[in-house]
């Protein structure tokens, strides 16, 4: 295998890593229309993303030992810019190695849950009287709850955001989802 090949096959590697971690991200998104093949192949891409991301990592430190130890001659700077700096830079060197970032960065994230991170719950619900809740339109679907007498409504299109609200109603704990 010759350096452009192993180059190729670099960027080849890089590019498909990103797109298994970023795919999922794109396709499922908040107050966004989804269609169900959409959906199928987000949650495919992100069981198979750990696995695939971190073969891809491996596949990119191999190439990139390949072509650390095939890389030609360096390039010189110019003494007059770096006078500190006499000695030569490996620029095909360096640009390999800086393709491992984001393969190492696509490795952690595919073991993330960015949905925890879209969809955290909201802690420390703020309260108005449903005289003053004027952020509530008339038609507005609200999700309610009577608990020990007391009473609490929380409006749907605030729970689509978080999912979840962690509250207390009449003294009892409650997590209001739909």
């Amino acid at each position: 295998m010759n350096r452009r090949v192993a180059a190729g096959l670099l960027g080849l590697v890089l590019v498909a890593i990103l797109a298994v971690v970023a795919i999922p991200v794109f396709l499922i998104m908040p107050f966004k229309s989804q269609t169900p093949p959409g959906v199928a192949l987000s949650f495919a891409l992100r069981r198979w993303a750990p696995l695939v991301t971190l073969a891809g990592l491996l596949i990119g430190v191999a190439l990139v030992g390949f072509l650390w130890r095939k890389s030609p001659g360096h390039l010189r700077l110019p003494s007059t810019t770096f006078d500190r700096l006499r000695q030569s830079v490996p620029l095909q060197r360096i640009l390999s190695v800086l393709a491992l970032v984001p393969l190492g960065a696509a490795a952690w994230f595919a073991r993330q849950n960015h949905f925890e991170w879209l969809f955290h719950p909201l802690e420390g619900v703020s309260r108005v009287e449903a005289a003053r809740a004027g952020f509530v339109k008339p038609g507005d679907m609200v999700m309610g709850i009577v608990s020990n007498g007391a009473a609490m409504a929380y409006p749907v299109n605030q729970l689509a955001y978080h999912h979840v609200v962690n509250d207390t109603v009449g003294g009892v704990p409650i997590a209001a989802t739909y």
